[in-house]
């Protein structure tokens, strides 16, 4: 039988892992930290907080994935009140509904976006520099960049388009990430992948071998220098609050690409009963201080959450850089990372490689092909023998 180890245990790792083992393949999966997750690993309760957003799309192929496999688990949509409870800063002031300048972007939903121009100067030519300014900062919630105006236009606009739908499919699984990493784990043990946590890797193993870590972690361990990838860079804050009507549920900054999110809307588990737990991001400007983009933060907070600070029973703050996925510049495509084969048995899974995809669906897709890549080479030097 057909020996893969897979390197990783998060998204990319985890699915790796199970392709390989439905084929018939025998699998051992290695993770270095004690838990697995990798970059979905959340806090433990009573306050389950994620680094960024934590939803799937159900219009994706990964939602189909993992539906075919019984392991969603239970999940929820937007509700009316949600829908209620959305607001924007545009112009420093915050309002209940986007202004018409980018309701105009969001109608021109049949256009399709140049690879080779920025978003900013692609909106910028069909409705106006508003329009572009504002449909730049709506994106900071998929990409944590300060400037998203400034990635590719064929890279922003499908995003958009998906996020931002007339019928939104994002879903939030009941008890955040933590359960559907458990649920991938229990299905990967029972498909006989023999996964060993605490198991720092620092030689390549035996081809055929998966690599499902950060690019800077591939890099030395395959032994080949891999070109850089733009990732974001922004602060998180993590609060809980003492719940109090008004609270919005979800903010767009669209001055400065920033987001706050309640998700005790949609799933009140994640904190105690009568708390919230809300998850804001902004991201950091070229030049500015992490402490600058914290307090633009926790104005943010102010005007979403008022008197947040004398209600708050639980506080994280964070950084995230280098962890928010790939982000393509104008002339460049997924096709331009680092590729999922790397030649001689080793192939590359994660979030900031070859493949198509909204945030975890690069994972996702990078997995597949990498396990693809690593069973039909086993199967070759098998024959071959």
């Amino acid at each position: 039988m057909t020996h893969i180890t897979v390197v990783g245990g998060g998204f990319a790792g985890l699915v790796a892992a199970i392709t390989c083992a439905e084929a018939g393949a025998r699998v051992t999966l290695l993770e270095a930290h004690r838990t697995l997750g990798g970059r979905a690993r959340a806090t433990r309760p009573p306050y389950v907080a994620h680094d960024g957003p934590h939803v799937l799309y159900r219009d994706g192929p990964w939602w189909r994935w993992l539906a075919a496999r019984d392991l969603l688990g239970p999940y929820a949509g937007l509700s009316p009140r949600a829908v209620a409870g959305f607001r924007f800063r545009y112009g420093g002031r915050f309002r209940r509904t986007p202004p018409a300048v980018l309701l105009r972007v969001l109608a021109d939903r049949r256009a399709t976006a140049p690879v080779d121009r920025s978003f900013s100067d692609w909106v910028r030519s069909r409705h106006g520099e508003r329009a572009a300014l504002a449909a730049s900062g709506l994106m900071g919630v998929a990409t944590f960049d300060a400037a998203p105006g400034r990635l590719s236009a064929a890279f922003v606009w499908p995003r958009l388009l998906r996020v931002f739908a007339p019928n939104p499919p994002a879903r939030y699984l009941t008890g955040g990430w933590n359960g559907l990493v458990d649920r991938l784990a229990a299905h990967a043990r029972a498909r006989g992948v023999a996964i060993e946590t605490g198991a720092r890797v620092t030689a390549l193993p035996e081809p055929p071998v998966v690599v499902a870590t950060t690019l800077d972690a591939a890099g030395p361990l395959i032994g080949t220098g891999l070109p850089h990838v733009e990732s974001g860079r922004t602060v998180l804050l993590d609060l809980a609050v003492r719940s109090r009507r008004g609270d919005a549920f979800a903010v767009s900054d669209l001055d400065a690409a920033g987001w706050l999110e309640r998700y005790t809307l949609p799933d009140p588990g994640l904190a105690p009963p009568g708390e919230s737990l809300v998850q804001a991001q902004m991201p950091i400007r070229d030049g500015e201080s992490h402490a600058g983009a914290r307090a633009r933060l926790e104005v943010l907070a102010d005007r979403a959450l008022p008197g947040w600070r004398d209600r708050v029973t639980w506080r994280r703050d964070g950084v995230a850089h280098r962890r928010t996925g790939a982000l393509d510049l104008p002339g460049t495509t997924w096709r331009d990372r680092p590729a999922v084969p790397q030649g001689d048995g080793v192939f590359l899974a994660g979030d900031m490689v070859a493949a198509p995809g909204l945030l975890s669906e690069v994972s996702f897709h990078s997995a597949v092909a990498a396990a693809e890549g690593a069973l039909a080479g086993a199967r070759r030097r098998e024959n071959r023998f």
